[in-house]
């Protein structure tokens, strides 16, 4: 897809400032930044804010954080200005009316004579005959003067069967069922979502709408307005759902619609989180699964663009982020685990950078996200790392101990008096997991690998489940590893 149009290509990304921005709403401006890239065409931020009963405070500059964090710039938006400012369409109210009053002047727009209720009666007469409501049955033979005060409705021009083609869904047509006379401008003086959004493509020249499949149904009400304004309408390109973990529902709150931000506060990388976007409903020429957003930009075809819904998956997503977790460089590797390392473990007198650096490897080995770090610190998986561990003098004890009962602290004691004694002879310039190993190696091997191990291990963590006790004396340092061992010792002999 090398030119895909004749004209430059200008698409737009016109979020609604309504709350939390989700992955279905992220996918939706990914697409669309590829697209202009790919093209090297132009993105522009619009933000549609007509609704006012439904807008949330803040939520624009949440839209803007959310692209920034996973890397979507635009070249014309509310923040950095344009050629077709203001961006923000609540500042476009004039150019609404224009165009409304133009749609006037043709004989395609009159104010609605009726009040909210007579409205509603003639759905509820419909609803009890059993066939669609369609305002423009109930359309006045004769318009008045339009003052502002009622809505103002489309009087649609030609009641036929219009055919589109969408780049994703192919050939489409509907009939006269999907046209209808619908509100333009409400009598609050704010124009409906169906209007202004035409009005503002037309006036920002907008060649590509990318948007959900969701508005199919309602794209021969636009080409309707776009012919009664006398203008051809741009490409379409309809999204198919993101569907939810089962493939059979659209994707809801239990299955991850929830606001992008969570995602990074999860600690899934940007890279990572555009690269699984880009693949939920997209898929490549090749079997290539990372993609940079250099070589994203290169590869996308809006034609490879499925028309199935596109199933989420956890699985995928947290395999990817693991994948570019292993890319960082080093000193972001320990960035990010020291980032979510709890504020418990932070204050804990023994907690410093060293130890971070030395643990990272391991916590990057057995997590997906940040998130991960956060459950180990709650399970006391790393709290052993930052301070003494507290032991159960029994739990020291391999559960397939050869030891004998009777006098087994005594025993246990000694073998882990002889371990101290071998460990105290490795130099500290040498104290490293291989030659702690090679070390005791043939000594556990000569009393039973168990009885040495296991409880060398456990004196060091506190805890069943940890690293093998070759790391974690590497880790801890030799000082410690000898002084915690002492402390088993001591219990022991209690």
């Amino acid at each position: 897809m090398e030119n895909i149009t004749k004209k430059k290509v200008v698409t737009r990304f016109a979020p609604s400032p309504t709350g939390f921005m989700h992955v279905g709403n992220l996918r939706t401006a990914l697409y669309t930044y590829l697209l202009a890239k790919k093209n090297n065409g132009t993105l522009i931020l619009r933000i549609e804010d007509t609704d006012k009963e439904r807008e949330v405070a803040g939520a624009t500059e949440h839209i803007l954080k959310v692209l920034k964090w996973i890397g979507i710039s635009w070249d014309e938006g509310p923040d950095i200005g344009g050629l077709n400012a203001p961006y923000t369409q609540s500042e476009r109210l004039d150019l609404y009316k224009k165009y409304a009053e133009k749609l006037i002047k043709y004989g395609l727009a009159y104010p609605d004579p009726y009040s909210e209720s007579e409205v509603e009666e003639f759905r509820k007469k419909a609803d009890e005959e059993k066939k669609p409501f369609l305002f423009r049955e109930h359309r006045p033979m004769t318009f008045e003067k339009w003052d502002g005060t009622k809505p103002l409705r489309f009087k649609v021009p030609e009641l036929k069967v219009y055919h589109w083609h969408d780049l994703v869904f192919g050939n489409l047509s509907a009939g006269h069922e999907a046209l209808d006379d619908f509100v333009l401008i409400k009598s609050d003086g704010y124009p409906t979502y169906n209007f202004c959004h035409v009005v503002d493509d037309i006036e920002m020249k907008i060649t590509h709408v990318i948007r959900g499949q969701e508005y199919i149904s309602s794209i021969p009400k636009y080409l309707s307005l776009y012919e009664g304004l006398h203008v051809d309408p741009p490409v379409f390109v309809c999204l198919p759902h993101i569907m939810g973990k089962d493939g059979i529902k659209k994707l809801g709150k239990r299955d991850g619609a929830k606001d992008s931000l969570e995602y990074k506060e999860d600690g899934y990388l940007p890279e990572a989180m555009v690269n699984f976007l880009a693949l939920l409903g997209w898929h490549p020429s090749d079997d290539k699964e990372i993609f940079t957003m250099k070589e994203l930009i290169e590869a996308f075809e809006v034609e490879r663009i499925q028309k199935s819904g596109a199933q989420w998956n956890d699985d995928k997503l947290n395999w990817i982020n693991r994948e570019y977790l292993k890319k960082l460089p080093t000193k972001e590797q320990e960035e990010y685990v020291e980032k979510f390392i709890p504020r418990n473990l932070k204050d804990l007198h023994e907690y410093n950078r060293n130890i971070i650096n030395k643990i990272t490897p391991i916590i990057l080995e057995r997590i997906k996200n940040g998130k991960d770090i956060i459950e180990m610190a709650k399970n006391a998986e790393l709290t052993y790392f930052f301070g003494k561990p507290n032991y159960q003098k029994d739990s020291l004890f391999f559960k397939s101990s050869k030891i004998s009962q009777e006098n087994k602290y005594e025993i246990l004691s000694s073998y882990l008096e002889k371990t101290i004694s071998l460990l105290s002879n490795i130099k500290d310039s040498d104290f490293n997991k291989e030659n702690v190993k090679n070390t005791i190696w043939s000594y556990s091997e000569e009393v039973g690998r168990g009885d040495i191990l296991w409880p060398m291990r456990y004196a060091l963590s506190g805890v069943d489940k940890s690293p093998d006790p070759f790391i974690l004396a590497e880790i801890l340092g030799k000082e410690e590893t000898i002084n915690r061992l002492n402390t088993a010792i001591k219990i022991l002999k209690i």
